[in-house]
């Protein structure tokens, strides 16, 4: 069964009424805390008991967060009158006008210029700026500089393992490839003529690139012309 509906009005038991009070107050702090830290609020809560005991919560710090509410209920009770309205953008828009003046000024002063009217103290407290933005600069540039070597190592190792894996690969093909030779080359032909016999003797090697030696034996006189187209043959057969 779910729960009834609690009728909102005074507690008459001031037993139950304390014990009510000491709930709902820690709930409601509790609720107040993490709305601060969800959504990046700023949140006061003040509570007092009915005995006078000051409870209270806030984010940052109560002073601020009373003051800005004291800021924002004057704006908006200055926003409710047109005229009042003119004078707030006014003093508004010249308190922006001061502060782009003094952000103009301080660059100038960061780049070098209009020194003049600084005095000694002023002079370091700038000094001190630049070398901790000089500091900031170079350690920024020593990251991108690590990440980027880094990256080109990263890289390097990558490649070498690649060249590592095409190299074990062009090795597999060259065993195979001398493998291949060696069936192709290494046995006789059909008819079992020896591939180094079908050139009538010539020695041709293993390496067909290679120069061949041509050794012919003196023929007989009856056979002269039978014997030179044989050579002639030969020799075409070679080239």
């Amino acid at each position: 069964m779910g729960r009834g509906k609690i009728v909102i009005r005074r507690i008459d038991n001031s037993t139950s009424r304390q014990v009510t009070f000491s709930k709902r107050r820690n709930g409601l702090l509790k609720k107040a805390k993490e709305l601060g830290i969800l959504c990046d609020a700023e949140v006061g809560v003040i509570i007092f008991s009915s005995t006078g005991k000051l409870y209270d919560y806030a984010s940052s710090s109560m002073k601020t967060i009373i003051e800005r509410y004291n800021k924002s209920k004057g704006e908006q009770h200055q926003l409710a009158n047109p005229a009042s309205e003119v004078k707030f953008w006014q003093r508004e828009a010249a308190i922006l006008r001061q502060q782009l003046q003094n952000l103009q000024e301080n660059h100038r002063q960061i780049m070098g210029e209009e020194l003049s009217g600084l005095c000694v103290k002023d002079l370091q407290n700038l000094e001190n700026q630049l070398e901790m933005s000089l500091r900031g600069v170079r350690m920024k540039k020593d990251q991108v500089l690590m990440d980027d070597i880094q990256e080109l190592s990263r890289k390097g190792n990558v490649i070498h393992q690649e060249n590592v894996e095409l190299y074990k690969k062009v090795n597999i093909i060259r065993q195979e490839n001398m493998e291949l030779y060696k069936k192709v080359y290494g046995t006789r032909d059909a008819n079992g003529t020896d591939r180094n016999q079908l050139t009538n003797g010539l020695d041709i090697g293993e390496d067909s690139h290679l120069p061949v030696n041509l050794q012919l034996s003196q023929p007989e006189q009856q056979n002269y012309e039978t014997t030179r187209r044989s050579t002639n043959l030969a020799r075409l057969q070679l080239h």
